[in-house]
């Protein structure tokens, strides 16, 4: 962490999809001039998932979003809920235990109140709750705040989450934003005092806000893109942050792994290329998944959990509106290192 921040321990981390699958087949029967081979081509994207009736999308394209909330079968406080139940279970700790829920998300149900309060009443946890919301680097923004903050003035345990329902945001007769979104959330426990398997040892968050009009969520519209630019910014900023990773944490010992935002794989390779990634070194779920925004990259890292090493570093990377890009970097650690939690 830079000098002016407090490292945090990652206890557990939990993610969840809704069963609803958007396959390419069924944006193809939609006929609104895509199909599977023009979308892997440009976006590398096979299926999404998403809070809302398959009947739905194809009856009205999503043509009014605000029905969409009205006819989501699964709300977005609720993937937050099933998140941050695995993520809890994953850290060994109870609901009663949590001091402090921080949530955000690209386009949350609720002007007011809180998402993170609606969530919090999900999971029965009574503490303070606040939002902290930075499109698709809400998370990341959410650590960089806390790694700023006095250690002694927080809670044992904090709970961060990110759940995101942009399909319902999507207009259904475009097909540049039908074939990227899916649904998802990703939850992190995290705590200044109590060790666990992994330690955030680095965490930036940068902006550019003279270029927040190039992705919008209006609060009631559509999403909507400058797709080009987005796309070139997004892999310049990546290229930067994962350059700047390999340059300030080369440790031959250990092995650095490579989770960037997942908008899109063809995006995602080109980073691989100029950084000289391996494949076995590069993870990711945005073929199956599609882009989930705030969650998508914790909730790689999540899939996935299970497998990381003692040795393992993973560079997690993030880029969204605002603009904004960011970047944390996970130090898996062993055992013993770890107050001997390892699950």
């Amino acid at each position: 962490m830079s000098a002016d921040s407090t490292p945090v321990h990652l206890l557990g981390l939990g993610h969840y999809h809704p069963e609803t699958e958007i396959t390419n087949r069924f944006l193809e029967e939609l006929d609104i001039g895509t199909n599977d081979e023009w979308i892997m081509e440009r976006v590398g994207i096979r299926s999404r998932r998403t809070s809302l009736p398959l009947d739905y999308i194809r009856g009205t394209r999503n043509r009014d979003p605000r029905v969409a909330i009205e006819a989501q079968l699964v709300s977005q406080a609720e993937l937050g809920r099933r998140a941050a139940e695995m993520a809890l279970a994953r850290a060994g700790v109870a609901k009663q235990e949590v001091g402090l829920v921080i949530a955000g998300s690209s386009a949350s149900d609720w002007s007011s109140p809180a998402e993170s309060c609606v969530i919090a009443n999900e999971l029965g946890i009574e503490a303070p709750a606040f939002d902290v919301n930075s499109a698709c680097t809400s998370l990341f923004a959410q650590l960089w705040v806390l790694s700023r903050m006095r250690p002694e003035a927080l809670p044992d345990v904090i709970l961060l989450v990110a759940p995101e329902c942009l399909t319902k945001t999507v207009d259904y007769s475009d097909r540049t934003a039908a074939v990227i979104w899916g649904d998802g959330a990703a939850a992190a426990v995290v705590s200044f005092r109590r060790p666990g398997r992994a330690r955030i040892v680095d965490n930036t968050l940068e902006s550019s806000p003279a270029g927040y009009e190039k992705v919008i969520v209006p609060r009631i519209g559509h999403f909507a893109q400058s797709g080009r630019a987005v796309q070139m910014f997004a892999i310049k900023k990546t290229i930067a942050l994962l350059q700047r990773f390999q340059e300030r944490h080369v440790d031959p010992a250990r092995t650095l792994h490579f989770v960037g935002h997942q908008a899109n794989l063809r995006m995602l390779e080109n980073v691989c290329r100029t950084c000289e990634i391996p494949d076995e070194r590069h993870h990711a779920n945005v073929e199956h998944y599609g882009n989930t925004a705030a969650a998508s990259a914790a909730s790689v890292v999540s899939m996935e959990w299970e497998k990381w090493a003692p040795s393992d570093d993973v560079a997690l990377i993030g880029v969204g509106s605002g603009l904004s890009w960011s970047s944390a970097l996970l130090r898996f650690e062993p055992a013993d290192d770890a107050g001997g939690l390892r699950r």
